[in-house]
C-alpha cells in the first residue's frame, strides 16, 4: 500500500510539474526507487595521482529524497511544506586511496529533480588529504549555476563565479533516471568537480561531445552484450569520461574510466569496476552488529 501511495503521488506530481515532466517509465521507476531504500554499489578503484596509479575503493550511493526548492537542502519534514518539496534522485560518490604516506578522501553529491525536466539543482564536491581540504558547491539559480570554491590552496580559493552550462556530474543521475535524459552531441559542460580539484584547472564551461553506444568489452559480472557506454570527450579540456551501464532498467553502473591526457600526449586512465551491490536503508544500519554488512559489500 505504501509503494502504491508513493507511485500515485509520483505520477500526479509529474503531471503538474512547472518544469515539465520527464519522458520516463514511471511505473518501473517508482517501484524501484520509492522503496524507502538506497542502492549501494562498491567498486575496486585504480586512481592516478602524482603520475602513479593508486589502488583504492569507490562507492556510488543512489537514493530518492525530498529537497527544498528554496533552500536547496534536504527537508526534515516535507509534509509540512508540500509546495516547497521536490523529489530528487541523489548520488553520493566517494573515493578513497593512499598516496605514499598519506590518504585521500573524496566525495561528490548530486541532486537531480525527478519530476522537473531541469538539470541538477545542486552539486557539491570535497577533497580531504593531509595538506588541506577543498570544497566546491554549485547551486542552480535562474537557469545558471552559482559556483563557490573554498580551498586551502591559493590558486583555487576562495572564489564565487556564475556558470551557464550543465555539470558533467549531472550525467550520472540523468543516466539512472533514464538514458534518454542524457543530452548527446555537442554540449557545454562544467567538467567533473572532483577532477577539477585534483588538476587545479580553472572552473569554467567547456565544449564537449557526448555519445552513447554499445560497449565493446565486458566487465566483472556483466556481459558485453548487456552493457552500453556513455562517453564524454572534451574539445580542449584534457579529459574523457566513459560510464559503462546496463542497457535495461534500472541502468546499473558496472564501472567507469576517467582518462586524463598529459601535455606530452601520455594518458592516465583511472578505472572503477563494480564489486558488489546492496539495496537497503543503510541509515538504520549504524550499530556494531551491522558491521558484517561491509563484508557483503566487499569493503575493507
Amino acid at each position: 500500500m505504501k509503494k502504491l501511495l508513493y507511485l500515485t503521488l509520483f505520477i500526479l506530481l509529474a503531471g503538474c510539474s512547472s518544469g515539465g515532466s520527464r519522458n520516463m517509465d514511471y511505473d518501473a521507476f517508482g517501484a524501484y526507487w520509492f522503496q524507502g531504500k538506497a542502492e549501494i554499489n562498491t567498486y575496486a578503484l585504480e586512481q592516478y595521482r602524482y603520475g602513479e596509479k593508486r589502488n583504492g575503493e569507490a562507492v556510488l550511493i543512489f537514493v530518492t529524497e525530498d529537497f527544498s526548492r528554496k533552500k536547496q537542502v534536504k527537508l526534515d519534514n516535507p509534509q509540512d511544506n508540500e509546495d516547497d518539496a521536490q523529489k530528487v534522485l541523489k548520488l553520493n560518490l566517494t573515493k578513497k586511496f593512499v598516496t605514499g604516506i598519506y590518504p585521500y578522501s573524496m566525495m561528490l553529491s548530486v541532486f537531480t529533480p525527478v519530476y522537473d525536466h531541469v538539470p541538477a539543482v545542486k552539486v557539491t564536491a570535497s577533497v580531504q588529504e593531509w595538506c588541506g581540504h577543498t570544497f566546491t558547491q554549485l547551486n542552480r539559480k535562474d537557469g545558471k549555476y552559482k559556483a563557490r570554491q573554498f580551498s586551502y590552496f591559493e590558486q583555487d580559493g576562495d572564489k564565487e563565479i556564475s556558470l551557464d552550462a550543465m555539470p558533467e556530474d549531472n550525467l550520472w543521475t540523468l543516466l539512472r533516471l533514464h538514458p534518454n535524459q542524457v543530452p548527446t552531441g555537442e554540449v557545454q559542460l562544467i567538467p567533473a568537480l572532483l577532477d577539477q580539484r585534483l588538476t587545479h584547472e580553472k572552473l569554467e564551461a567547456e565544449e564537449a561531445e557526448i555519445s552513447i553506444n554499445p560497449a565493446k568489452k565486458s566487465m566483472a559480472g556483466f556481459a558485453e552484450a548487456d552493457l552500453q557506454v556513455l562517453e564524454v570527450r572534451y574539445t580542449s579540456y584534457p579529459r574523457t569520461l566513459r560510464v559503462f551501464y546496463t542497457s535495461a532498467f534500472p541502468f546499473e553502473i558496472a564501472g567507469w574510466e576517467e582518462v586524463r591526457t598529459l601535455r606530452n600526449g601520455q594518458q592516465e586512465v583511472s578505472r572503477a569496476t563494480r564489486k558488489a551491490k546492496m539495496v537497503t536503508d543503510y541509515w538504520t544500519k549504524n550499530k556494531n552488529e551491522h558491521e558484517p554488512l561491509r563484508r557483503e559489500l566487499k569493503l575493507k
